[in-house]
């Protein structure tokens, strides 16, 4: 009885886990999104701006982002 529990719990979490909807963005759509500020924080890159100044989290400067393609 017990291993009957045991693998009906093992069942129900691997199907949940084959279940997961996360949303997933294309390697397209992520290579042609545009970055928000010219400047940005190293340790916080969500940390943007047009102008240079410090990061409002950790107080590090802000840095210019690399706009060359390779």
């Amino acid at each position: 009885m017990k291993i009957r529990f045991v693998l009906f719990a093992l069942t129900g979490l691997l199907a949940m886990a084959a279940c997961n909807n996360a949303p997933k963005k294309d390697a397209k759509a992520t290579a042609t999104e545009k970055p928000k500020g010219k400047y940005y924080c190293t340790m916080h890159p969500d940390i943007t701006s047009d102008k240079p100044g410090t990061c409002s989290k950790c107080g590090m400067d802000l840095v210019e982002r690399d706009t060359t393609k390779k």
